[in-house]
């Protein structure tokens, strides 16, 4: 039974400027950076990176249960993490991962993956898409359901994008269902949009109207936990599945989860330093994600 050292750094890093959704404004972000020490070899991080809007434990719930363990952690400990607290599975876990991953399955294959950029919502992106294009994204994600008038802005931002490139919109689960409806049917006169996310939190209605539309959806704050992934798959759930790796629970169930059902993903920052970042991309080569990574934030955190 191979014990750890369990060291524990929280951190405070500042948007550059402030991230504003349909859930507030997020000025600040916290976690920390688990460090593992095996008594023989080189140190192992992970990071917890909380996000209890989507229900993940807190950082003060996390810091606690590590306190906990008094400085020291077993590998059977770690598969036993509670899945109350999916951020500590997600760090713990991952932390080991390079040294579990031949054993890991693979959903299929090594894919190469590209990074879709975020802009700021409302009309600021109609100048901030630019600088991402020019570096060689070509997919962006736009927040919506936080300024008037966005429908006429995304005709305005539509007109400036390149045919080259694809844009998601994402509501944060703003809307109401005939803002969705509205959303929808002009969206499907625009080849250029990838998907709709989570127009609403409504499972049972999103089934319903998924397929009167060509415009896919995506579910992620109805999907936040793997349990809440797996539900949605078995209703019937078959479009798009935002998943946000660093709170959805434990990496080695959902590299399980995703081998055996080959649900169509994408992966997606909360936001965390490189160490979560690396982590979550490192998750989804595991899960065979197809689609641009949801992982171009880096620019948005003073690291």
């Amino acid at each position: 039974m191979l014990s750890y050292k369990v060291q524990i750094h929280p951190y405070s890093i500042p948007f550059r400027h402030p991230l504003r959704t349909a859930h507030g404004t997020w000025s600040r972000r916290t976690g920390a950076i688990v460090t593992l020490t095996p008594p023989t070899g080189q140190p192992l991080q992970g990071e917890i990176a909380p996000l209890p809007s989507f229900g993940s434990e807190t950082l003060a719930q996390a810091l606690a249960w590590v306190e906990s363990l008094q400085g020291t952690i077993t590998t059977e400990q770690i598969c036993a993490i509670p899945d109350p607290l999916p951020c500590c599975q997600f760090a713990f876990e991952t932390a080991l991962l390079p040294q579990l991953e031949t054993s890991m399955p693979m959903a299929n294959g090594c894919p190469e993956f590209t990074i879709a950029a975020l802009l700021p919502a409302g009309p600021t992106a109609l100048t901030h898409w630019q600088t991402p294009y020019q570096r060689g994204h070509r997919t962006f994600k736009w927040k919506i359901g936080c300024f008037p008038n966005e429908l006429d802005l995304l005709g305005l931002l539509l007109a400036q994008l390149p045919r080259d490139t694809k844009l998601r919109l994402d509501a944060n689960a703003s809307l109401t269902l005939e803002q969705t409806l509205t959303w929808l049917d002009r969206l499907d006169r625009s080849p250029q949009i990838e998907y709709l996310e989570q127009p609403l939190n409504d499972l049972e209605t999103l089934l319903a109207i998924a397929p009167q539309f060509s415009t896919p959806l995506a579910l992620d704050e109805s999907i936040a936990s793997l349990q809440q992934l797996k539900e949605a798959y078995h209703q019937g759930w078959r479009g798009v599945f935002v998943i946000k790796p660093a709170i959805v629970g434990s990496p080695k169930k959902l590299i399980e989860f995703c081998a055996k059902f080959r649900p169509d993903t994408v992966f997606s920052s909360v936001f965390e330093t490189p160490i979560g970042r690396y982590h979550g991309i490192n998750l989804a080569h595991h899960c065979g994600s197809d689609r641009p990574l949801g992982y171009g934030t880096a620019d948005w955190l003073l690291e």
